[in-house]
């Protein structure tokens, strides 16, 4: 297996620098920490059985609480003091808990950027301050099935995908040449990225212009749209475990999703291979896509904060970053080196990505935009539903 490096530099070993808090401490303390389950939860499991062995005052309790839900529980659960400690979130979720006072300043921020991914540590950077610790980047990337298509087949644009799933389905009558869930937000935002154009602005902070109805982005969802000529399947049938289920069966040669569906198709024993997304008609480079990093909170309603920021430390230490590739094939959010022939597309992919805007109205945006992503691909007006989008985003 190819072996890459992420970043610059192989991190040295700075376990020291990151535990020097909790071992000072004698009291027992239990800390409760919300993570997500199929994966997340036996990291942290194995990851608080290593902590403890080094600080034996220390207990780490899991407790399910999704991804998704997490910041909205913690609004309620933490002031009526049954919230966690830690907490995992997604980094658009930062200016919602930042402006809710729900969590604390990064211990050591500096340090700790010096160590990270450049884009783990811009994405939780809100209002110059650095809040939570990463545990992961993201991204997605265009996989292809090799028994279907040729790596040097793969098209570089979207114009050519188009043109070879249109010759690829004449010639395979129950098969898709491509499939992506055409609906999803996360996914549709590619085609609004033509000549730099960016959701809220290039810093993602322009809470008076989403730029969703922009003249770039009415020009690339009009592309978008008359993608459906080469994939004439409604909106609601490519859904994502339609789209997912379609390639790991082997009846799509090209998707669009995330690393964490790498273990998923090994298992369904495709032969695949992962490259950077086609460039969008007018540009040359791989289109732009979100990028995302998943983050451990202090939670501000902890009554062990110190402990809880040291535990969350050791998170990103290189050898829990390691361990949480393994039990994950999550991509690390630090500079180190793992072993993966999938990974070098999305760190292909990520240089060419962008962090999801964490501002507040990032939370309108969803619903927003998966609906007009939806009526779009089945025959909308472009215009009138990236207006209404921008509307609903901005509540004008």
């Amino acid at each position: 297996m190819k072996k890459l490096v992420f970043g610059a530099a192989v991190v040295a070993a700075a376990l020291t620098a990151f535990t020097g808090c909790a071992g000072k401490a004698q009291d027992q303390v239990t800390l409760k920490v919300w993570e997500s389950l199929s994966g997340p939860d036996e990291f942290i499991k194995q990851a608080g059985e290593k902590y403890t062995a080094k600080h034996p005052n220390v207990k780490i309790e899991f407790i399910n609480v999704e991804l998704g839900d997490a910041a909205g529980q913690i609004a309620l659960d933490g002031p009526a003091g049954t919230g966690a400690d830690l907490f995992a979130a997604p980094h658009d979720k930062l200016g919602e808990l930042v402006n809710g006072e729900h969590i604390l300043e990064t211990v050591n921020a500096e340090d700790l950027k010096k160590e990270v991914l450049g884009a783990c540590s811009q994405a939780l950077t809100y209002q110059g301050k650095m809040y939570g610790y990463p545990v992961s980047a993201e991204t997605y990337a265009l996989f292809y099935n090799k028994a279907l298509i040729k790596e040097t087949e793969v098209p570089k644009t979207w114009e050519d995908l188009a043109k070879w799933v249109k010759d690829f389905n004449s010639k395979n009558p129950g098969k898709r040449g491509f499939v992506m869930d055409v609906g999803n937000a996360y996914y549709s935002i590619v085609f609004t990225t033509s000549s730099g154009n960016r959701l809220f602005g290039p810093s993602g902070t322009d809470t008076q212009s989403t730029n969703i109805n922009s003249e770039a982005s009415i020009k690339g969802m009009k592309f978008f749209q008359s993608m459906k000529g080469a994939l004439n399947v409604p909106a609601a049938d490519l859904d994502t475990a339609n789209c997912d289920q379609a390639f790991s069966s082997g009846n799509a040669a090209m998707h669009i999703t995330g690393p964490w569906n790498i273990k998923n198709f090994v298992d369904a024993g495709l032969d695949f291979g992962v490259t950077q997304l086609p460039s969008l008609p007018g540009d040359t480079s791989p289109a732009s896509s979100f990028s995302g990093t998943r983050a451990m909170f202090v939670s501000a309603y902890s009554e062990h904060p110190e402990e809880a920021a040291d535990f969350a430390h050791f998170l990103v230490s290189p050898e829990m970053q390691q361990l949480r590739f393994d039990l994950t094939g999550a991509m690390p959010a630090i500079q180190t080196t793992v072993s993966s022939p999938y990974i070098p597309g999305f760190l292909n992919q990520l240089d060419y990505a962008f962090p999801m805007p964490s501002i507040p109205e990032m939370g309108m945006y969803w619903e927003a935009m998966n609906n007009a992503s939806k009526n779009i691909w089945d025959g909308a007006d472009v215009k009138s539903e990236l207006d209404a989008c921008d509307a609903a985003i901005l509540k004008k």
